[in-house]
């Protein structure tokens, strides 16, 4: 009797709090909402949170504030949300970054998978191989036939070690079976006025951060790392048809909430993003920045971020990038 008392009052208790959840979820927000940000205004993290703040506030009239808390790889702006309270009211815009995390840090105050609920995937966007001015190849062949020629000699520069950049490069070098020289920066804008200046031979750059700076000259683009030709680039070829047959590179976005928000809550902030994302001023806003608008389930994305860690890891392992 004392057992069936015992399991009664867990199920009573269990009731109570997902009928708690489901009202707390029906009521939100009924506060402003922060969307943090671990890199610079002006990259696609960025971009997509205050594109998805923006038609947020307008739809549920709640303000919606974008924070950027810059320093080590995204881990402070990630700690922050980490340690906040799981109400659905601190969010975190992430890359792909948040899965090389664990690949390249020996030590960090939180825990991507246990101390974060996914979200939604807000977009997925390929990058651009940036040539240096300076550097006589036309095409990525030519590239991999002068790094052939010269091992260690060609560089190329990345948004830190351990970044989606470094990765994308470390796998070109895997693929190709050339030796290239990594000289790591202190971000994207570093990394492409490394290569714009001629004091690096290229980066891979995120499409939204290096588009504009293609299309108006200031730049030069050698090839794109998806697996098919972009639409805006009819001309510009892929790495893989140019020199690594197989190689594909796309960088994913998307948001994250602290571990324990209430499931509700994250499936109404899902539906919500969905719908933005399914604007047709969003998507052509997207498409406009290499990007193409998609979301997920929180399930689907939990997923995700658990299978891209361990793809990293794997990565990281081969290239020889060791945790810091």
């Amino acid at each position: 009797m004392f057992l069936s008392s015992r399991i009664l009052k867990k199920i009573i208790l269990a009731f109570i709090c997902l009928f708690a959840s489901a009202l707390n979820a029906q009521s939100y927000p009924t506060q402003p909402i922060k969307i943090v940000v671990g890199s610079s205004p002006g990259g696609m993290p960025d971009i997509a949170a205050r594109i998805i703040g923006q038609h947020m506030s307008e739809n549920w009239k709640q303000p919606v504030v974008v924070e950027n808390k810059l320093s080590a790889g995204s881990n402070i702006a990630a700690q922050l949300v980490a340690n906040a309270p799981s109400d659905g009211y601190t969010l975190l815009s992430i890359s792909s970054a948040f899965a090389i995390s664990p690949a390249i840090y020996s030590a960090m105050a939180f825990d991507p998978i246990k101390d974060f609920s996914g979200i939604t995937l807000t977009a997925t966007g390929p990058a651009l191989v940036l040539i240096s001015p300076n550097l006589k190849v036309n095409s990525m062949k030519e590239l991999l036939e002068y790094a052939a020629k010269n091992p260690g000699k060609v560089t190329y520069s990345s948004a830190g070690v351990g970044s989606g950049s470094h990765f994308a490069a470390e796998l070109i070098q895997a693929k190709a079976g050339v030796e290239l020289l990594h000289i790591p920066t202190k971000g994207i804008s570093d990394a492409i006025t490394e290569v714009m200046s001629g004091r690096v031979d290229f980066f891979i750059s995120p499409y939204a951060s290096a588009i504009n700076l293609v299309k108006s000259g200031k730049v030069r683009a050698l090839a794109i790392t998806s697996t098919k030709r972009f639409k805006d680039l009819p001309n510009l070829p892929t790495v893989s048809e140019s020199g690594v047959p197989g190689y594909k590179w796309e960088f994913w976005y998307g948001l994250v909430a602290p571990a324990k928000t209430p499931k509700p809550i994250l499936q109404k902030i899902a539906a919500e993003v969905k719908r933005i994302l399914e604007l047709p001023s969003v998507k052509e806003r997207f498409d406009e920045l290499g990007t193409t608008a998609v979301s997920s389930t929180p399930e689907q994305f939990d997923k995700l971020i658990a299978a891209e860690i361990i793809e990293f890891a794997r990565l990281a392992k081969l290239s020889g990038i060791k945790p810091e």
